[in-house]
């Protein structure tokens, strides 16, 4: 920089001429210079000021970015679900048939923990063993403090919990929102809908997936993203369901049974209105399936005795051989058989309950009416077991029900493995094989429905397959009113309701020992009705294990005493519910006395 002289010659010797001091001259150029050095000075602090202010305020920005992002979101890490695609929760609702909400999802939150960050691992461990009686303080304290950096504490918190723990203010304790799987009927249609579980997930999310029932049995539509927003109709009427299971219930109590079970399905569409067994638990909080090695299946309130239980379902197989036996010409209503008891069948003896003999003969009906075990046996052996065999695979009860629960699938019925004729002798009555109450509700509704097999469902108004005929119209309708007039003449009096006409079968079977051979004092007891019996429009199954009526003067065990009165109700209160008027049975002439007033 070249810089101007401060004594210049010229304007010194200027000076000089004038008679001037030249000494000025010198100070004005010495301030001017200063002045000039300090506007330099001011101009670079001035620009190094704004570069400091404007890095500054990038920095602060950046800063301020960077923490917003992170209040406004959650911890990716880690999940339980293999490295890939985010885990899916959507899950469609479960309505009944007239739209009311059987299952829906409930928006909380899941608790887990980031040791690492935690303030005070060993008092929040306290405070967390306060809020959850089932976690253990020193238990927690040494999870919190054995190096790991994630650990998850609770998969579901209620809004109390939640803010419980929020209040204990460690910052190591963090929240993930998740979708869970709420019955806001507690108890009500448990074992149709079974229950849910959390399957992968991650802090963001969780898959809930079907643990049993219609949940699991149709598990992949209800995850299925595409239709999330379509709920799944099932075929059950919430309140149907109710009053059958608050009957079934309190018969169960009074007959001193158990467990029950009871199935109330559309004769023509196999639709399940109703179905229910006990003991029973809520879906809400599925109970340990883990029971006393001594315990029976049954014993479990997750065992569903309608659809897994195999039971002898007794006399209940009756009408099966009379029906087939009318359908191939062999016999009529009126046909006289052979009902001398006891029959003598090689080495066996087939009596009749309690010592009885309605021999010599009885008419088909007859045998019905009186549930005849030799009677039905005669007409077994001129049916054969082959064509037996068949009749009895084509009514469903030989093979696994197809209804669209989980648990079904996995039950066959016990059949035996050869079939001479002493099988298909006591197969006629009842005994020697195994099915469940729901695949005769489906051999029922075929009977009763004019002879066209019935396919059990779940799923209300879906398309059904053209149904296959595998019986007569005209053995349909007699063998319908020889089930009416069990009711009417023979062992299910107690099941008349007044107005709708039942028809139906009794079966008491005694109770198989573990070991082998039966009880002498355990039966199950079933009811297998139609109503009404002139228009069949609903087949309604009840079975009680171990019931004993106790009012008498001595102990009652047959079904006409336990199942049929518990069915009686049953029909008597949900009739009017599925919107069948009681029909009025109009007197005889005879009957009518005139009165002058």
């Amino acid at each position: 920089m070249t810089r101007s002289p401060l004594r210049p010659l010229a304007r010194i010797l200027q000076a000089r001429a004038k008679g001037e001091n030249p000494d000025g001259i010198e100070r004005e150029n010495v301030r001017l210079r200063n002045e000039a050095t300090r506007d330099r000075a001011r101009t670079r602090a001035q620009v190094r000021l704004l570069m400091l202010s404007a890095g500054f305020m990038a920095a602060f920005s950046t800063i301020g970015v960077q923490m917003g992002s992170l209040a406004a979101s959650v911890p990716t890490e880690p999940r339980r679900s293999g490295a890939g695609a985010e885990v899916s929760a959507t899950r469609a609702d479960i309505l009944d048939r007239n739209g009311r909400v059987l299952a829906t999802n409930m928006l909380t939150h899941a608790l887990y923990a980031h040791p690492k960050d935690m303030m005070d691992p060993a008092g929040t461990a306290a405070k967390l063993a306060a809020i959850f009686p089932e976690m253990k303080a020193p238990d927690l304290e040494r999870r919190f403090t054995d190096g790991r950096s994630f650990l998850w504490l609770r998969r579901v918190l209620s809004p109390e919990q939640m803010q419980a723990v929020h209040d204990i203010g460690d910052p190591g304790l963090l929240f993930g929102p998740r979708e869970m799987r709420l019955y806001p009927n507690g108890t009500l249609a448990a074992h149709i809908l079974g229950g849910a579980a959390f399957g992968d997930e991650s802090v963001r999310s969780a898959q809930v997936i079907g643990t049993a029932g219609i949940e699991l049995g149709m598990d992949a539509r209800l995850r299925d993203p595409a239709q999330a927003a379509t709920p799944l109709t099932l075929s059950i009427d919430l309140t149907v369901q109710a009053t059958m299971e608050e009957i079934l219930s309190a018969g169960m109590v009074m007959m001193n049974a158990k467990g029950a079970a009871g199935i109330l399905m559309d004769v023509h569409t196999g639709e399940i209105v109703a179905m229910a067994s006990y003991p029973t638990f809520d879906p809400n909080d599925r109970p340990n399936p883990v029971l006393p090695k001594d315990a029976e299946p049954g014993d479990s309130p997750l065992f569903n005795r309608a659809v897994q239980g195999l039971y002898e379902l007794g006399s209940t197989f009756k009408i099966f051989a009379a029906a087939q036996g009318m359908d191939l010409g062999l016999v009529g209503p009126e046909t006289m058989v052979d009902a001398n008891a006891p029959m003598r069948w090689g080495k066996h003896q087939i009596k009749e309950f309690e010592g009885k003999n309605y021999g010599p003969l009885l008419s088909v009906s007859d045998i019905i009416i009186k549930s005849s075990n030799v009677g039905t046996a005669h007409i077994a052996l001129m049916i054969g077991g082959d064509r037996q065999q068949a009749f009895l695979r084509a009514l469903g009860l030989m093979d696994p029900s197809p209804v669209e629960l989980a648990e079904a699938a996995k039950v066959k019925p016990l059949v035996p493995p050869k079939w001479p004729d002493i099988v298909t002798i006591t197969a006629s009555y009842g005994h020697g094989m195994s099915s469940s109450p729901l695949n005769l509700a489906a051999a029922y509704a075929t009977i009763a429905n004019g002879g066209f097999k019935v396919t059990p469902t779940l799923l209300h108004g879906t398309t059904r397959p053209a149904q296959q005929r595998i019986l007569g119209e005209q053995a349909s309708r007699a063998a319908t009113h020889m089930l009416r007039r069990v009711v009417t003449e023979g062992t299910a009096s107690f099941g008349e309701v007044p107005g709708y006409a039942v028809a139906g079968k009794t079966g008491t079977a005694d109770k198989p020992r573990r070991g082998g051979g039966y009880y002498d004092d355990k039966v199950i007891n079933t009811f297998a009705s139609v109503f009404p019996a002139n228009d069949p429009a609903y087949v309604l199954i009840v079975t009680l294990d171990e019931p004993v009526e106790t009012t008498g003067p001595k102990p009652r065990r047959t079904a006409g005493w336990t199942a049929v009165p518990v069915a009686a109700e049953i029909i008597r209160r949900t009739a009017p519910l599925l919107g069948l008027r009681p029909q009025v049975e109009v007197s005889p002439l005879d009957d009518i006395t005139a009165v002058k007033q």
